[in-house]
């Protein structure tokens, strides 16, 4: 491993099939808890793919978009579960009012969408993925910052 987490992998996924797989393996490998930072342009799939880790870990209710209500969230696994969509924020200081102390268990998953627009309220991420259109599908970029997230980017299929 290296000191500085730049371990990155790609996939192409051409259709909502392929990213609801891409989330399963990345549920399957997951031991512990995990911020992974969720990136892309509207319609990239951010919320296709949160929704699909969230199932693939058990997670038996519906799973709601947090596009509103700006953090769902659930028990997975035992284990606190927090779905976040920061696009209607204009300011990270908006967030005070969430009471977002819980998302720094370290047992905790916490998804983030739009993170850019939360910066400094919200702790580091283990994990990036970018999703983007590419042809008819789209592809995903994700990128580990943490020893865990490393050892996790390691675990995945190609």
């Amino acid at each position: 491993m290296t000191d500085r987490f730049d371990l990155e992998r790609r996939w192409t996924l051409p259709d909502e099939a392929a990213t609801t797989a891409l989330a399963t393996h990345l549920a399957a490998e997951l031991d512990d808890g995990l911020v992974l930072y969720l990136h892309g342009p509207l319609g990239a799939g951010k919320t296709s793919f949160a929704r699909a880790l969230l199932t693939a870990m058990g997670v038996g209710e519906r799973i709601k978009s947090p596009t509103y209500s700006l953090i769902e969230g659930y028990t997975v696994r035992q284990q606190a579960a927090w779905h976040l969509d920061l696009y209607r924020i204009a300011d990270p200081g908006e967030l005070e009012w969430l009471g977002l102390d819980a998302l720094g268990d370290p047992s905790a998953l916490v998804l983030v969408e739009w993170p850019e627009r939360g910066t400094g309220a919200l702790p580091l991420a283990d994990l990036e993925l970018q999703l983007d259109y590419f042809g008819s599908g789209r592809c995903a970029l994700l990128q580990a910052f943490t020893v865990r997230g490393e050892r996790l980017l390691q675990r995945l299929p190609e």
